[in-house]
């Protein structure tokens, strides 16, 4: 069973910066598929950024050109830079995993099994 455990979030003022972190244990990291997905107060889940074993990338446009997502397999760890943050990028962020998700279903919540507690992010204008 893989276990997922998400830290990083905070308070940021708009413009400012924070990196999340995610600890991957359990089973085999580098064959994993991982995204990061955010859910607002009031809001459904949406996806934010994922990137396969493989390192090919994917991104919400929301998030495009501020955000990068990456992964250190030799760690387990799965990171999301997040830069010239806005006050709509404020809510819960979530790492999830799969191992056998497929393209097209990569930036829906419904195809990865396992997820983390969540980590909260707050920008304040």
């Amino acid at each position: 069973q893989m276990q997922l455990e998400e830290s990083g979030g905070g308070l940021v003022q708009v413009g400012g910066s924070l990196r999340l972190s995610c600890k991957a244990s359990g089973l085999t990291f580098s064959r994993y598929n991982m995204g990061w997905f955010r859910q607002a107060p009031g809001k459904e889940r949406e996806f934010v950024a994922a990137i396969r074993y493989s390192r090919n990338t994917f991104y919400a446009d929301s998030v495009k050109g501020r955000f990068t997502i990456s992964r250190d397999n030799a760690e387990n760890t799965l990171y999301l830079q997040m830069d010239s943050l806005k006050p709509e990028d404020t809510a819960v962020y979530y790492c999830a995993g799969d191992q056998n998700l497929i393209l097209s279903t990569i930036r829906d919540a419904r195809a990865y099994d396992h997820w983390g507690q969540g980590t909260q992010v707050t920008v304040s204008s």
